[in-house]
């Protein structure tokens, strides 16, 4: 083989090589390009997060506040019951049995009914305001 024939091996082998070359050029190029819509996609995704996040901690505060509502709410029906059982109840217990003695001159009723009547609905009263004080102090 002689030189020449030697060297146009070489030259065809370089060609062959430059192709290859370019041809890994331009799949790094397709590969830049695909890295850099990841990128994109990535910080996209990140920017979304943020604002999920964002969306959690506005979410958590405002479970807080319910949270808060209805303890307070569950505190004033138990104020309510506590009233109602200790308090309304008697008081109307109290009346009706004092209307029991409707049968007699309404006079004679009234001049009994009345001082006694006052006086339970007196204590029925307090009752339910030192139960609710209890209740206060306990909560404390």
């Amino acid at each position: 083989m002689s030189e020449n024939e030697k060297l146009n091996l070489i030259l065809e082998g370089i060609g062959e090589i430059k192709d290859d070359v370019q041809g890994l050029k331009e799949d790094v190029q397709g590969l830049k390009e695909d890295v850099q819509v990841l990128k994109e996609d990535v910080q996209g995704l990140k920017e979304e997060v943020q604002v999920l996040n964002e969306d959690v901690q506005v979410l958590k505060e405002d479970v807080q506040t319910l949270k808060e509502d209805v303890q307070s709410v569950k505190e004033r029906v138990t104020l309510f019951e506590i009233t109602l059982e200790n308090e309304t109840n008697r008081n109307i217990q109290l009346i009706a049995e004092g209307h029991m003695n409707l049968d007699r001159k309404l006079d004679e009723a009234l001049k009994e009914l009345h001082p006694n009547t006052m006086y339970h609905l007196k204590v029925n009263h307090l009752d339910g305001e030192v139960t609710k004080m209890k209740r206060v102090l306990n909560m404390a």
